[in-house]
């Protein structure tokens, strides 16, 4: 342990001793939370870019990596907007906080962490997406998109007065999250840490990029996932029942940005596209023009052949179109974090100061021939995970630790010598930063996941499930299969990392599925998870 953490821990101890609580030591770090919507492992290049080896390039979150640690198998709880969110505030499972679908709203009364920092002398703030349907509390200031926002010219409630501004969201976003920086810096260096909160709308549906980022992968294509033709089904029935297939269920201008009446003329226009034609009335002329000179060309070709193409070659035109948006979206939240960390250190705070980036969850760019997350499969579960801290986490280290944003609270807590309350239900990742010996291993040996927005957007079936480092199941709530039982999927994540071939059922895989199994009924009692686990009112088709 350094010197730092361990003067952090005993000052910590001696004063729960005498007080009861924890008081924060005299050199508290700074905290600024950097996270993205959507943003897949697959889009960044310090964890190789697998969509695109070699062509995208994220210098920004880069840096975080390399002048700090990298886990490669950090996993949310619940891969939905959200839930997520909720999840990072308060430390708990959704069952326990109370939001598990983004239809319902965020008890702000609750306890969450940006509290408790305020209670022990942090200035706290909040910049983006919040996503919660109430208001923020716990925040001394905020600035936050309506809903999920728009790409331009958003409306943002700043501290509790709405106000439209003019503008790329990223950008705004950015902007004012660079100018609360220089004047929480005052503050920091006269003895009061502040926690900041930049949440990106970015690279969420519909992806809209900035003009200045068109011209990226323009030249060539993006590779096809190998799983990119794999039919629904092939894992288990209930890849079936979904609804965000590439080939499937994208909208034509709200997610392709062609106009389907140029391709279908006479047909009507799906709800979505309509309600596009009302988004493009807020994109600036000259944001429209460039839009119109990137795809126009395209288009057109489009609309001459589609009748000819087959289904196979529309789903590749369709998975180009898609992708390359997404990419050059994302790549404007990179930018911001560069620029956050170039402004720490213009300010002479860097040194003093936690920079973490994440994403609410991860995102389906092309693998089983899908967009979107929530699945408890590699693409959504996983989610990028870099963290910064001078002095006290090695540059350029990586961590295999079973992180969770669970474990996002506690850890800012410890890291700010605030007590950790003991209904939080996640562990603080602060001994695997700081590279304490067996801290990988001792924050624990397997995950719980829950998904219960069934009936929301792109249908996909309620689930539960546990994974490991080498192995993952997943068992359906309202889904069962011929023999009556809760329908199970079994993954060897160790062999099939993709997880393209369900283990469940197979006889030489029953002790493994046996284990899990108990593993997960042990994480289900662990976290009071609901008694719902094996109804059945569904018959798979």
């Amino acid at each position: 342990m350094n010197p730092r953490t361990t003067s952090v821990l005993l000052a910590a101890l001696a004063t729960s001793a005498l007080f009861g609580q924890s008081e924060a030591p005299a050199t508290r770090p700074n905290i600024v939370f950097i996270m993205a919507d959507d943003h897949c492992m697959q889009a960044i290049s310090c964890y190789g870019a697998s969509a695109a080896p070699g062509v995208i390039e994220t210098p920004g979150i880069d840096r975080i990596a390399r002048e700090g640690m990298r886990f490669d198998r950090a996993s949310v709880t619940n891969a939905i907007c959200g839930p997520s969110r909720a999840t990072i505030l308060t430390g708990k499972h959704c069952h326990a906080h109370g939001f598990a679908t983004n239809g319902q709203k965020f008890d702000g009364d609750q306890q969450t962490f940006p509290k408790l920092l305020q209670k022990a002398g942090y200035r706290t703030e909040m910049i983006g997406k919040w996503h919660l349907s109430s208001a923020p509390s716990g925040f001394d200031h905020s600035e936050i998109l309506v809903g999920q926002g728009d790409y331009w010219n958003p409306v943002f409630i700043v501290d509790g007065e709405r106000t439209r501004l003019e503008g790329h969201t990223t950008d705004l976003i950015h902007q004012s999250a660079t100018a609360r920086l220089e004047a929480l810096a005052e503050g920091a260096k006269e003895g009061t840490p502040f926690l900041l909160m930049v949440h990106h709308k970015a690279p969420h549906r519909n992806w809209m990029p900035h003009p200045r980022h068109l011209e990226l992968f323009e030249e060539g294509e993006i590779p096809l996932p190998p799983s990119f033709f794999d039919a629904p089904d092939r894992r288990s029935p209930a890849g079936a029942i979904q609804t965000m297939q590439i080939d499937r269920d994208l909208a034509w201008l709200y997610d392709l940005k062609v106009d389907p009446t140029t391709l279908f003329p006479g047909e009507e226009v799906s709800q979505l596209d309509r309600w596009m034609a009302n988004e493009l009335a807020r994109v600036p002329a000259e944001a429209l023009a460039a839009y119109d000179a990137t795809h126009a060309e395209e288009n057109a070709a489009l609309a001459e052949s589609i009748k000819q193409m087959t289904p196979e070659e529309l789903a590749r035109w369709k998975f180009q179109r898609y992708a390359k948006n997404y990419l050059r979206t994302a790549q404007g939240v990179d930018d911001s974090v560069g620029g956050i960390l170039e402004t720490l250190d213009r300010l002479g705070i860097a040194d003093d100061t936690i920079v973490v980036y994440t994403s609410d969850q991860g995102w389906y760019l092309g693998e089983q021939g899908w967009f979107d997350k929530r699945w408890m499969y590699e693409p959504s579960f996983r989610t990028p995970l870099v963290v910064r801290w001078p002095g006290e986490v090695e540059a350029g280290s990586t961590s295999n630790a079973l992180a969770q944003n669970l474990d996002f609270a506690e850890t800012f807590l410890e890291a700010a010598g605030v007590e950790i309350p003991a209904d939080m239900q996640g562990r603080s990742l602060v001994p695997v930063l700081t590279g304490r010996a067996g801290a990988e291993e001792a924050l624990r040996d397997a995950v719980y996941y829950r998904f219960e927005e069934s009936r929301g957007a792109h249908t996909v079936p309620r689930h539960e499930g546990v994974a490991t480092r080498d192995a993952k199941l997943i068992r359906y709530i309202d889904l069962v299969g011929e023999d009556g039982r809760p329908l199970l999927e079994l993954y060897r994540l160790d062999v099939d990392p993709e997880e393209r071939r369900n283990l469940a059922g197979l006889e030489e895989n029953a002790a493994l599925e046996q284990a899990m199994l108990a593993r997960l009924e042990a994480l289900r009692r662990e976290y009071a998870a609901p008694d719902d686990a094996r109804g059945s009112v569904t018959t798979t088709p």
